[in-house]
């Protein structure tokens, strides 16, 4: 049976994210699948009623619900941004489904209590479109100018990623998904406790709430020029008590880790495997 892994982007980003990573991966035996996260690309939801909901619980269920439907018992989840957020997520509530983690930025899992806690002025001020989404205008905003807005986002998080626009412009195609502002919009909405989710899930954020450690081996990465808010991988060592290690990947990599440094993401996957 052929090894699988998931690859999970993050935001505003898309499955380009992992154009040269897939096939790295692939080409040493790996079953590799690469999902949109719902309200990117060509996800749709089935009913105009559905909550369109991006709490990061729900997230991680449309990645158990995609390994259920495709058969996948025990794959290696791998991502960044929101994708190791999600990845995290099933390692630390399924750790029965996940053999191996690797995550960017370590330890992602919060609540809406630590969303509501203050940071010092230079951390709030990385978050600026968490308020800018909060919102009316923000929201308004978004939707008008997502392209312009997911650049600027890109250019502050990895400012010395010499992307071209022809890169951009392919995975900003995934944005115009008619979901997409509000999946975004109501994430960070819910992370600041400022919007509701869905109350059965409940019980899944309670567990997240209480920070679970992920038993799972995992390795942690992270670029010596990311832009974006990111903790210490200090703080967050303990978190992971299996078989752990932390890599910080050198040559002026930021927050899009998978598609500005493909090999050592890549080999962070092969290596957790052989774990």
């Amino acid at each position: 049976m052929a090894r699988l892994v998931i690859l999970l982007h993050g935001w505003p980003y898309d499955i380009h994210s992992f154009v040269d990573v897939a096939p790295l991966i692939a080409a040493n035996g790996y079953r590799v699948i690469v999902p949109f996260l719902r309200g990117y690309g060509t996800t749709r939801f089935r009913s105009d009623e559905t909550m369109r909901n991006g709490q990061p619980s729900v997230v991680a269920l449309d990645t158990i619900a995609l390994m259920d439907a495709l058969k996948i018992e025990k794959p290696i989840v791998a991502g960044f941004d929101w994708g190791a957020r999600t990845a995290d997520i099933v390692a630390a509530l399924w750790p029965n489904r996940c053999k191996g983690l690797v995550s960017v930025s370590g330890y992602l899992i919060g609540s809406q209590a630590a969303g509501k806690a203050p940071l010092p002025p230079e951390a709030e001020l990385q978050w600026w479109y968490q308020y800018y989404f909060a919102t009316e205008r923000g929201r308004i905003g978004y939707e008008k100018y997502r392209h312009d807005f997911a650049k600027l986002i890109w250019r502050q998080a990895s400012p010395r990623w010499a992307f071209d626009d022809a890169t951009f412009d392919r995975s900003a195609a995934a944005f115009d998904n008619p979901d997409h502002v509000a999946i975004v919009v109501h994430n960070y909405r819910w992370r600041l406790g400022l919007a509701e989710g869905e109350a059965k899930y409940d019980d899944l954020e309670r567990q997240l709430a209480t920070g679970p450690t992920i038993a799972t081996p995992t390795i942690t990465l992270e670029g010596d020029a990311n832009g974006a808010s990111h903790p210490d991988a200090s703080a967050y060592a303990k978190k992971f008590s299996g078989k752990y290690a932390h890599r910080v990947v050198t040559g002026g990599i930021g927050h899009n880790l998978p598609q500005e440094a493909p090999q050592a993401f890549a080999q962070a996957i092969f290596d957790v495997d052989h774990s």
